[in-house]
């Protein structure tokens, strides 16, 4: 599990007529660790607006799981 630096979502055109595809990238303990991952514009809403209002994300390399506001256990 590694803690989240920075993340960016891109767009990149697809072939005339067709739809684009957005990813969003992370970038993992100040870019020891780095994913691209595929979203579409649902997941991408709502991944930025969770990115921007939890201040401590976490992403589980092995799963490819983002958990947003991690706790202590008993907190």
């Amino acid at each position: 599990m590694r803690q989240l630096s920075h993340h960016q979502f891109s767009w990149v055109a697809g072939e005339p007529a067709a739809r684009g595809t957005l990813t969003l990238q992370l970038v993992l303990y100040e870019g020891a660790w780095e994913e691209v991952l595929t979203v579409d514009a649902d997941d991408a809403d709502v991944l930025q607006d969770l990115l921007s209002s939890t201040p401590t994300v976490h992403y589980d390399v092995s799963r490819r799981t983002l958990m947003f506001g991690v706790t202590a256990a008993g907190t």
